[in-house]
């Protein structure tokens, strides 16, 4: 199928990372691998305390930092992925019109020949 060339555009590094961190933060292996992180963190402090002093004892303040540090970068991150797939969808629909227009255009001119040919039949 060819593709408008509106639509084949080559991406900046940006752009690829941003899609490839979406399709990665976006996916059932970072919510499960993430939930291994958090609870192994949890754990591992919890113990940690009782034998030695713990680097992030309850209520996880670093933790928490972290978490908020990984959500303020992810976040707009996420956003330009979908927002440049929202620009591809976008740069589709129009050029689908366009394609949709002149194949009803196209459908005309073939229905006045069929009624030119039938009136020629009769």
């Amino acid at each position: 199928m060819n593709q408008h060339p509106v639509l084949v555009h080559k991406r900046t590094f940006g752009q690829k990372a941003a899609d490839i961190l979406t399709v990665f933060a976006g996916s059932w292996t970072f919510i499960i691998l993430f939930t291994f992180v958090l609870v192994f963190w949890i754990i591992l402090n919890t113990v940690w305390i009782i034998f030695w002093r713990s680097w992030d004892p309850y209520p996880f303040i670093l933790l928490n930092l972290l978490l908020s540090c990984l959500a303020a970068i992810q976040a707009p991150i996420i956003l330009m992925s979908q927002n440049r797939q929202s620009q591809k969808d976008r740069l589709r629909a129009e050029y689908d019109y366009i394609v949709n227009k002149k194949a009803e255009k196209e459908i005309r001119e073939i229905k006045e020949q069929l009624k030119i040919i039938g009136k020629k039949l009769r």
